[in-house]
């Protein structure tokens, strides 16, 4: 199984905060959840410690929403929620 990003979740990458490994780590092995459109999602928390957006959390949490393409997981796109 591989995990590749659509150029709109690569975008969002940069804007919210998360890296690559991350998004790949939470597809793997985060807790999926049924998206719309018959998407399937996966969220993950990872440690943080540090300063975003001038506010200082400790923990992020990623979330993926992903369409199956055969064996492998295309990312649509990408949300990160920080606490």
């Amino acid at each position: 199984m591989s995990v590749r990003l659509h150029p709109h979740a690569q975008a969002r990458l940069i804007e919210r905060g998360a890296t690559e490994a991350e998004v790949i780590a939470t597809v793997e092995s985060g807790t999926p959840f049924a998206a719309q459109f018959g998407r399937t999602g996966f969220r993950r928390n990872f440690s943080f410690n540090a300063e975003w957006r001038g506010t200082v959390y400790t923990m992020k949490k990623v979330e993926v929403i992903a369409v199956k393409e055969n064996e492998d997981w295309l990312v649509i796109t990408v949300i990160v929620k920080y606490f």
